[in-house]
């Protein structure tokens, strides 16, 4: 491994400070140090946030709280997350292994790197690692790859669960820097590939999230997280789907979605969400309305399944979810 220096602050404020521009934020440690050991990753400084207080989980009028050093586990059992942010607690459940969950932060999830293989290796041409140096998955094994929001330059997915289901109910984050604090929707937290996927969100150089606070919302009670992947336990989705619906009878007023594992950030399907409002919750309904669902999708050579698997996906959550199970 790389040598780097090691500090553990107790403050916040300590903690920007040390956090120079090339430093690593290292909370439960499950990416970074695995990449580390990999010589993905080679920070110059490590800081150590885990005495930091960015624990806890409040529940108010403005919606649910959630400190960045939360574990999944903690988050995933917490009573008002499983009563009124269901999906929240399914995807973190379906993320990683128990083991995993039991040291994974809150915060370190939403920016866990790729899973692309040829991200984790470095003997092969990666421009996410290297910049400049190509995409070996373009003409490669790309089964696991992104259909939307790919470019010539990096076709990896965005690995996290959790970042999907918080997306869907229009989360917002909380960053903050020796600069000051700010709050950003997360779904504009993440940044497309394009030219720079090596630049993969808007962070500021040694900003580090403090937070997340999901929304209070008439739907978010009534959703699920739906996980389709080659096994049952301790892998990524090839697609998966973030469904909420508010119903009024069987009337659909509002309905919110956000997929995973098909694109390179969690991706939101608006033109899906007013294809379903005002209509029935029937089969009929969400046959139609999911038929569009991958259009504008760049499938690769090994994963031109992925548009039908989508739909599919999507049509199986709100099936489920409009069934009351």
């Amino acid at each position: 491994m790389h040598p780097y220096t090691y500090s553990r602050p107790r403050s916040v404020h300590d903690a920007l400070a040390d956090g120079a521009a090339d430093a690593a934020f290292l909370a439960g440690g499950t990416t970074l140090v695995d990449l580390m050991k990999l010589g993905v990753m080679a920070p110059a400084e490590v800081v150590d946030i885990t005495r930091l207080p960015l624990r806890g989980i409040t529940f108010d009028r403005s919606g649910l709280h959630i400190g960045a050093l939360e574990t999944m586990s903690d988050v995933a059992s917490h009573r008002i997350v499983r009563e009124s942010y269901p999906m929240v607690a399914k995807a973190l459940e379906l993320s990683a292994s128990g083991q995993l969950r039991n040291m994974a932060s809150i915060g370190g999830n939403l920016l866990r790197r790729t899973r692309c293989g040829y991200f984790r290796d470095i003997s092969t041409p990666c421009n996410k690692r290297e910049p400049g140096s190509g995409c070996s998955a373009l003409t490669g094994i790309n089964r696991i790859h992104a259909i939307f929001g790919t470019s010539e330059a990096c076709v990896a997915t965005n690995p996290s669960d959790l970042a999907v289901a918080l997306v869907a109910l229009s989360s917002d984050v909380h960053l903050a820097s020796a600069q000051g604090s700010r709050t950003l929707p997360l779904e504009v937290l993440y940044a497309l590939p394009g030219t720079t996927p090596h630049v993969e969100n808007v962070l500021r150089p040694g900003e580090l999230i403090t937070g997340v606070t999901i929304p209070r919302s008439p739907w978010a009670a009534n959703s699920l997280y739906l996980k389709i992947r080659d096994r049952q336990s301790y892998e990524f989705a090839l697609a998966s789907a973030a469904v909420a619906l508010e119903l009024d009878g069987r009337t659909i007023r509002h309905a919110r979605i956000a997929v995973g594992g098909v694109g390179t950030k969690p991706w939101r399907l608006p033109s899906i969400e007013r294809a379903l409002m005002g209509r029935r919750a029937t089969p009929e309904t969400f046959e139609a309305a999911v038929r569009d669902a991958a259009d504008g999708a760049r499938p690769l050579t090994h994963n031109a399944f992925k548009p039908a698997l989508l739909r599919h996906t999507l049509f199986r959550a709100l099936t489920t979810l409009a069934a009351g199970r």
